[in-house]
């Protein structure tokens, strides 16, 4: 979503949906239960998302035609990529009063239960999905909960589903500019029951496989835990990503946004921070967060990309492929966003047609490359830092970093230079010698032995069972 002009605190949005009484999910459903009650519902990760990589789709950006059906040629590629989780931004038709720009934001919905005709029918949207399942991966849509179009097929029929102000005015949500858009009231149960319908609807519809979540954290969790127990109910084994980062709304959720390490990435390149902020965030995170809780690690998305520009424009040339590499590296899933394979190094409009203009995949083999890596190896699996991550000591810590991502069977080796210039370095801890270089610069491990890396450099060694 864009981004709001205040930042939004998600565990005061969230504090009304704390406890509440046990209520069976075999007895009742989303129809007869009450949906202001908070509830415990135990979740589970679906399998399949354990070793799974996510790409993100701009369908309007994607291809000159911006249709679901230009799109759809695309998937063989992604799949052989090694894509595994294809998450498409809103396929809602969008609001046309209040709109901004010429085509409108994808995050003002007119409609839930229908498709945006700019990308085709909903007959298209379904063989895409379908053909998706044929090659084996997962379709997750964006869903926009908040709030809707001013002209919305709710809004006169239903207006007391809106939040209003003293007058009795519907107003934007609260801290934001987005004004293309009316703030929905979740102290209406009928409005909790219509948007699990929504959502209901896509799933046995279109047998999509979850949903990313907008803004999660201003909707309140009891909503979002009656929403997932019901689609759960529908289809088991469904993903869910929040757009949000707090450790409480893995109640409902399977995946957060790992916000600060984006953050620290963007100040390192700057040269403001350096590898010990990193592990400070790395200690933060395994206090905070529990083994099953994904963090979805990425450089850009739809919104880094557009207000806060590309990753070259924020990062530089250079360290671009060094965080690609570590965000695969790291506990978590890695995203990639539309574009990042050729690669992208404009920001895309939002409101306005503004084609990615695919041409030389130059960045395809290095993706290709790191999904290859974390399916065959489980110590990469999708897991939190407090399983399976261990920091290795160095005698340059300030500059290099190294860790080892490790199960029983396997260990990854990961050294990086997050510099601008060349460093040295030994290696504190002992290391076996039977890691062989996967990726990047060509190391060879060897008792007290001086390392050099190259500006931004990084070495990716993978151990070697004898």
């Amino acid at each position: 979503m864009r981004k709001a002009i205040f930042p939004l605190i998600s565990l005061l949005i969230l504090a009304i949906a704390v406890t509440g009484s046990m209520i069976s999910c075999k007895t009742q459903s989303a129809k007869t239960e009450n949906l202001m009650d908070s509830i415990e519902y135990k979740k589970t990760v679906p399998e399949w998302a354990k070793s799974a990589s996510i790409y993100e789709v701009n369908t309007r950006q994607y291809t000159p035609e911006g249709t679901f059906k230009a799109f759809q040629k695309e998937l063989p590629r992604l799949k052989e990529m090694g894509v595994d989780i294809i998450w498409m931004m809103p396929i809602n038709p969008i609001g046309v009063k209040n709109r901004k720009g010429t085509l409108g934001s994808y995050y003002s919905i007119k409609d839930y239960q229908a498709i945006n005709p700019e990308f085709g029918t909903e007959a298209d949207f379904k063989d895409l999905v379908s053909e998706a399942h044929k090659l084996g991966m997962h379709v997750i849509i964006d869903w926009v909960a908040n709030h809707t179009s001013w002209d919305n097929v709710w809004i006169k029929a239903h207006s007391d589903w809106y939040t209003k102000d003293s007058l009795g005015n519907i107003i934007r949500p609260a801290g934001t500019d987005w004004d293309d858009t009316a703030d929905l009231n979740y102290s209406n149960p009928e409005l909790r029951r219509a948007m699990i319908d929504a959502m209901a609807y896509w799933v046995k519809n279109a047998d999509i496989d979850g949903f990313r979540c907008d803004v999660a954290g201003m909707i309140p969790l009891s909503f979002w835990i009656h929403a997932r127990k019901a689609i759960d109910e529908i289809k088991p084994g469904c993903f869910f990503l929040a757009e949000d980062g707090e450790p409480v709304i893995h109640k409902a959720f399977d995946m957060t946004y790992d916000w600060p390490l984006k953050d620290i990435i963007n100040e390192i390149a700057k040269g403001k921070k350096n590898t010990n902020d990193l592990i400070k965030h790395f200690e933060s995170e395994s206090k905070r967060f529990q083994p099953e809780d994904l963090r979805m690690q990425f450089i850009t998305n739809h919104d880094e990309n557009t207000w806060s520009g590309s990753e070259y424009e924020r990062l530089g040339e250079a360290p671009v492929d060094a965080f690609t590499v570590l965000t695969y590296m790291l506990p978590g899933m890695p995203l990639t966003y539309t574009g990042q394979e050729e690669p992208l190094k404009k920001r895309l409009k939002f409101f306005d047609k503004d084609t990615v203009g695919f041409k030389n995949y130059a960045r395809k083999e290095l993706i290709t490359k790191l999904n290859d890596l974390k399916h065959g190896n489980k110590a990469l699996w999708n897991t939190s830092y407090t399983a399976g991550f261990f920091g290795i000591r160095n005698t340059n810590s300030d500059n290099v970093l190294c860790f080892v991502r490790q199960n029983s069977k396997t260990q990854i080796l990961c050294l990086f230079n997050l510099t601008s210039k060349e460093q040295n370095f030994r290696i504190s801890d002992e290391l076996t010698p039977d890691f062989a270089v996967y990726l990047g610069e060509p190391i060879t491990i060897k008792k007290d032995a001086v390392y050099q890396l190259k500006p931004w450099g990084y070495s990716v060694l993978v151990y070697i069972k004898k």
